[in-house]
C-alpha cells in the first residue's frame, strides 16, 4: 500500500493534530497521505491535496474519519472506483466504522503489513420516473426512502415487485433497504436485523393504516417500482438520508440492486453479532 487517501467531514480543531500525526507516520512508513481540498482547507493542509474524484483515483485505500455519515458518503464515492474503504470513528456510535481513535495506528500497523481482509457490501440504485423519463441513478449503501412531509397526514403508493402488484400502501411512507441499511432506519421502523453480507433486498412501510402489513424481504434481483398516487402534501425520495429529490403525484421510484458493492477494510475477528452487542446497548441511537 503506497498511497492513502482521507476524506472527513469534522471540523478542523477536532482533527488538525491527528492528521498532521497520521501524515508523520505514514510518511516514515514511506506511504503518501492524499487529503482532498474541503479537508486541508479545514486544517490548513498545504501539500499533497486533489479533489475527491482525483483523490479516489489515486489511492490504494480510502480512510474516513468521521461517523457513519460520513463512511456512507465516500463508501458512494469509492465504490464505483473499486477503492476500500477504512473507518476511523469519531462520532458517537460508529456502527459502519472498523476502529476507534485509541486503536488507530495500532490497526495502520496491521493494514501496512497486509494483515486484513476486504468485506464486501450490497449496494442499491434508485431512480425516479416522470413523464416516462428516468432520472440518472442515486446509489446507496444503506436505503432508499420514500415518506411525506410535515403534514400528519398519510401518502397513497402503489407498490409493483417485478412487474406485479404488490400492494397500495396508505402510510408515512416507504423503506427500500440493503442489509447494511437493516440497522439503520428500517430497523426504527420495525424492520428485521441481516446479517450484512448477505444479498436481498428489505421492504418496510413506516407506520401503515392496515394491520396486517409487515415488512418484505425479497430477492437481491427483484426490481421494485413505487408510485405516488397522493396529491396533496410534499413527499420526497431520499437515499442514505444524504441525496434525494422531491415527488410528485405520479413519479415512479424504481430500486433494484446496484452493480457496485461497497469494499470495508477489516482487520480483526468481530462479527456481525459482536458488533450487535456492543453498539446496541440500551440508551444507545442506532444507524446504518
Amino acid at each position: 500500500m503506497k498511497t492513502v487517501g482521507l476524506l472527513s467531514n469534522l471540523e478542523g480543531d477536532k482533527i488538525a493534530k491527528l492528521v498532521t500525526e497520521v501524515s508523520n507516520w505514514l510518511n516514515s512508513h514511506n506511504v503518501t497521505l492524499l487529503v482532498d481540498e474541503e479537508c486541508a482547507s479545514r486544517i490548513d493542509m498545504r501539500r499533497n491535496i486533489c479533489s475527491r474524484q482525483e483523490l479516489v483515483d489515486r489511492v490504494d485505500c480510502l480512510m474516513v474519519l468521521g461517523g457513519d455519515g460520513t463512511l456512507l458518503n465516500s463508501a458512494r464515492l469509492a465504490a464505483p472506483r473499486g477503492v476500500p474503504v477504512f473507518g476511523v470513528n469519531m462520532g458517537r456510535l460508529g456502527f459502519l466504522t472498523e476502529v476507534d481513535v485509541p486503536h488507530f495506528f495500532n490497526a495502520l500497523e496491521l493494514l501496512l503489513a497486509g494483515k486484513y481482509s476486504i468485506e464486501e457490501r450490497m449496494m442499491l440504485e434508485a431512480c425516479v420516473i416522470r413523464n416516462g423519463e428516468a432520472s440518472p441513478p442515486i446509489t446507496g449503501l444503506n436505503d432508499a426512502v420514500i415518506t411525506k412531509g410535515a403534514f400528519a397526514r398519510l401518502i397513497i403508493l402503489d407498490t409493483v415487485v417485478d412487474g406485479r402488484l404488490f400492494n397500495t400502501y396508505h402510510a408515512d411512507g416507504v423503506i427500500i433497504a440493503t442489509p447494511t441499511g437493516s440497522t439503520a432506519y428500517s430497523l426504527s421502523a420495525g424492520g428485521p436485523l441481516v446479517v450484512p453480507d448477505l444479498d436481498l433486498l428489505l421492504f418496510t412501510p413506516i407506520c401503515p393504516h392496515a394491520l396486517w402489513a409487515r415488512p418484505l424481504v425479497i430477492s437481491p434481483d427483484s426490481e421494485v417500482l413505487v408510485t405516488l398516487r397522493s396529491k396533496q402534501g410534499e413527499v420526497m425520495l431520499t437515499v442514505d438520508g444524504q441525496l434525494g429529490m422531491h415527488l410528485q403525484y405520479g413519479d415512479t421510484v424504481r430500486v433494484k440492486k446496484s452493480s457496485y458493492t461497497a469494499k470495508f477494510i477489516k482487520l480483526n475477528n468481530q462479527t456481525f453479532f459482536d458488533i450487535l452487542r456492543e453498539k446496541f446497548k440500551e440508551g444507545d441511537g442506532f444507524n446504518g
